[in-house]
């Protein structure tokens, strides 16, 4: 809605100055075209060797300048276009707060954490000189086996991205009991790339030994796999114009890399999206609301910065979820060990402590909020996330 509002009113601005720029070059043609006028008559003059008055000539000029009043239309056209500016800036102000800070609050963070996950990010990026730098200058200690890990996978994408393989599949193979609890078929895709690979550039028969070599044990359970790739043995050197063209298709190379990147971090304990830039990403698309409560919180800045939790919720989209909460619809307090969520006969859900305020006594009957049905605290039953 707010995004609207200021897109409505950057056309209004837009207008506005496209507007601006016609009148002012049409005044500016005109001041123009009565100068070349006056030029003309004075050099059309001499070249006749005849008498002229020039005074008389630039006397007129004068004149019907004045009468276009140039400046007078330049300096209005301008003055409704600044007015305009003046009112989106404003709005803008408005809407699009500048000083974040204001949404800030002393937290005692662990400053060695945050070292680690700013250089656990940098070494995701493949930039480790730069995370090394970071530590360095921190004084904290080096990260070297996780930096060893990282730099294995990015020496490895890097091989994938110029179609040399070996060493993803030296690290499948490697691997090759964990993919399978994982229930990936990394190292066939792998091989499958590979086959096709050898297929466009080799011969049949290199192509039917790798298949040999290194499909077989896949067979068992990818039988409309290979089966397929065999196919393709008919289509040997011309395979672009077969009906497994598909197969050649350089998206299969690009989520390859994306799938090994996901398998690599998997098996290292680490999310594929680097933690980092998810809380950036999260932090950004709750500004908007953390900013809000800050200026409705101005006037108690203390009560503000001693606050534990948001008295408002923070949406953000399903990207960012990534387990289950309950949050009290009573209390709005969410669900832990020592306040877990109550399912009541009614279907209804409430935190424990909700229960046992609006019970009053372990025995005591109660109205649920959200229907006419009468509980009590027996026939409530806990809720596993």
């Amino acid at each position: 809605m707010e995004l609207d509002i200021i897109k409505d009113a950057f056309d209004r601005i837009s207008k506005k100055q496209k507007l601006s720029s016609s009148k002012s070059q049409e005044v500016i043609d005109l001041v123009g075209l009565e100068v070349e006028q006056a030029l003309g008559k004075i050099q059309s003059a001499h070249d006749l060797a005849s008498p002229v008055d020039q005074k008389s000539i630039l006397t007129d000029l004068k004149l019907k300048l004045n009468a276009i009043g140039p400046l007078h239309q330049l300096e209005g056209s301008q003055k409704e276009l600044n007015i305009n500016l003046s009112k989106y800036q404003k709005l803008l102000e408005k809407f699009l707060n500048p000083d974040i800070s204001k949404a800030y609050r002393n937290v005692d963070f662990d400053f060695h954490i945050v070292n680690q996950i700013v250089a656990a990010h940098f070494y995701r990026q493949g930039l480790f000189d730069l995370g090394d730098s970071l530590l360095n200058e921190a004084g904290e200690p080096e990260a070297t086996a996780l930096k060893s890990q990282f730099l294995d996978l990015h020496q490895i994408i890097g091989a994938a991205r110029v179609r040399n393989l070996e060493p993803a599949l030296k690290w499948a193979c490697t691997n090759r009991e964990k993919l399978k609890q994982n229930s990936s078929n990394l190292e066939l895709k792998l091989h499958r790339l590979q086959f096709v690979e050898i297929l466009q550039k080799g011969t049949r028969t290199d192509a039917l030994n790798y298949a040999r070599a290194y499909l077989t044990p896949f067979a068992s359970l990818h039988m409309d796999e290979i089966q397929k790739l065999m196919a393709c043995l008919l289509w040997a050197g011309r395979l672009d114009s077969s009906p497994y063209h598909e197969m050649t298709s350089p998206t299969h190379w690009d989520n390859l890399t994306e799938e090994l990147t996901q398998e690599f971090c998997s098996l290292l304990g680490q999310s594929y999206v680097s933690p980092l830039s998810v809380a950036i990403a999260a932090g950004v698309e709750g500004l908007p609301t953390l900013l809000k409560l800050a200026n409705v919180m101005s006037a108690k800045k203390q009560e503000w910065l001693a606050m534990k939790q948001l008295p408002v919720p923070v949406e953000l989209g399903k990207e960012f979820q990534f387990h289950s909460i309950f949050v009290c619809p009573v209390s709005r307090d969410q669900g832990s060990e020592e306040n877990p969520p109550m399912l009541m006969p009614c279907l209804h859900v409430l935190c424990k402590q909700s229960i046992m305020k609006l019970s009053k006594s372990s025995t005591r009957t109660f109205k649920c909020p959200y229907c006419p049905a009468e509980v009590s605290v027996a026939q409530c039953r806990q809720l596993y996330f």
